[in-house]
């Protein structure tokens, strides 16, 4: 294993069609792939998000019987090296979300915090990538 690795990060969703409203439209990811599962074969429905060219992607699982259970330092991190836009937030509050203060006040210093529509948080950073921002605190 190495640092290009891609990596998923799966979450259960309680509403795909909410969810999907919120990370395609609201931030602009792509569709990379969609399940519908067959009627009666125990599968569940997903959509996986994110961009074509990105190391990581998102995978949305209809959670069923399983409630989402988000805390708030579950957080999905975007560096965005520069002010978020006004545009993006508004954007992401049209579309389901909901602008929340960061738990931690190091992403209030660093970011804006936006609830999906499951309750997991993203936080748009001003800071650029870098292993020196990864020594500050999550």
């Amino acid at each position: 294993m190495n640092g290009t690795a891609h990596v998923r990060i799966a979450r259960p969703s309680r509403d795909l069609v909410a969810a999907e409203r919120f990370w395609i439209e609201g931030l602009g990811l792509s569709v990379l792939w969609r399940s519908e599962p067959e009627p009666d074969s125990g599968e569940h429905a997903l959509l996986m998000a994110g961009w074509p060219d990105a190391a990581w992607h998102l995978e949305l699982v209809d959670a069923g019987e399983v409630v989402p259970v988000p805390t708030v330092e579950d957080l999905l991190v975007v560096y965005l090296g520069g002010e978020v836009p006004a545009g993006l937030v508004e954007r992401l509050e049209a579309h389901g979300g909901r602008r929340v203060p960061a738990h931690n006040p190091y992403w209030g210093q660093w970011g804006v915090t936006v609830e999906d529509p499951d309750g997991y948080r993203l936080v748009l950073s001003t800071r650029e990538w870098s292993n020196a921002a990864a020594l500050g605190p999550s």
